[in-house]
């Protein structure tokens, strides 16, 4: 595995390929990242985080069937692997354990 540190858009991008589950490929990633974060990116982007992430070995990726729709050619489904939950589990646990630290005080936020 290369490397195991993930930045906030690869977390981003885990967290929607496991979502998506078999449905995973680039633009569906990316029109759920747009929905659900609000982050508009082009294709060529998602591309690369879907690559790196696989050459991470947190991705695995398979060729799925062609369809009319897209004029014979076939999508790349993306699903995580136990590695890539494991990074998300640590994350996840990393940020919660961080945020839990806060003091609880009262914040007076008065405009």
């Amino acid at each position: 595995m290369k490397g195991s540190h993930i930045g906030e858009l690869e977390e981003l991008v885990l967290l929607t390929v496991g979502s998506l589950f078999d449905e995973a490929y680039g633009v569906a990633v990316m029109d759920e990242v747009r929905e659900q974060a609000g982050r508009d990116m082009n294709i060529s982007a998602i591309h690369a985080v879907l690559r790196r992430l696989e050459e991470k070995g947190l991705l695995k990726s398979r060729m799925g069937g062609s369809t009319n729709e897209r004029g014979g050619r076939r999508k790349r489904l993306f699903t995580l692997t136990k590695e890539g939950k494991l990074a998300l589990d640590q994350s996840i646990s990393l940020r919660q354990s961080l945020y839990e630290r806060i003091p609880k005080i009262t914040y007076n936020f008065s405009i």
